[in-house]
């Protein structure tokens, strides 16, 4: 096989590994991560099914697989927040909070999908609800960082409310009036932020 042939097969493997994650993601998402079984995700995406377990052994490393690229673009959009106020940490704050905010309140947003899966899959073990788990913690661990620099007593009881506001408003988007979310975010941590000092 030349160069050019090897390059062009690792690219179509590529594609169709996204291809694949890029249809589950949508359909756990929308529908649930247990009612979306593998024929569907293979029927959606135009692959065969060896393909689908050639790239993902079970359909759990798929399950896992959509979380971790979830954790990336989350992770992803909360650092690129966090560089530009590394300087003030309450307006790091206040912008993690409209970004999320704004994300709470779109049309068709379904909650966390880590809380979703987290809900879906109860045993500890299990690898989606593994990489739910360490989410959450990355969660409170860069909350916790902000606590300190915003120089509260108890900068991890601060953290842990922070985290229960913010998972708080994941799972209450569906009650939630439009435009309240962000409002709401800010005020109860200003509060929170108050107390704790």
């Amino acid at each position: 096989m030349t160069k050019s042939a090897a390059k062009a097969n690792d690219h179509d493997t590529v594609d169709v590994r996204d291809r694949i994650l890029e249809t589950a993601s949508t359909l756990f998402y929308e529908r649930g991560v247990r009612a979306v079984g593998v024929d569907l995700v293979v029927a959606e995406a135009g692959v065969a099914k060896t393909s689908l377990y050639r790239h993902f052994g079970t359909k759990d490393d798929l399950i896992a697989a959509f979380l971790a690229r979830e954790d990336e673009d989350f992770w992803g959009t909360w650092d690129g927040v966090a560089e530009k106020h590394k300087d003030d940490a309450q307006a790091e704050l206040d912008a993690h909070l409209e970004w999320i905010g704004e994300r709470v309140g779109r049309p068709n947003y379904r909650g966390c999908p880590q809380i979703n899966v987290a809900a879906e899959f109860p045993e500890a073990d299990h690898p989606a609800r593994k990489v739910a788990a360490a989410h959450k913690r990355e969660m409170r661990r860069r909350l916790k960082g902000i606590a300190e620099r915003l120089s509260v007593r108890r900068p991890d009881e601060l953290a842990g409310q922070l985290a229960l506001l913010i998972n708080g408003a994941f799972v209450s988007s569906q009650v939630l009036e439009a435009g309240e979310a962000i409002p709401l975010l800010r005020q109860t941590a200003h509060a929170l932020i108050a107390a704790g000092r």
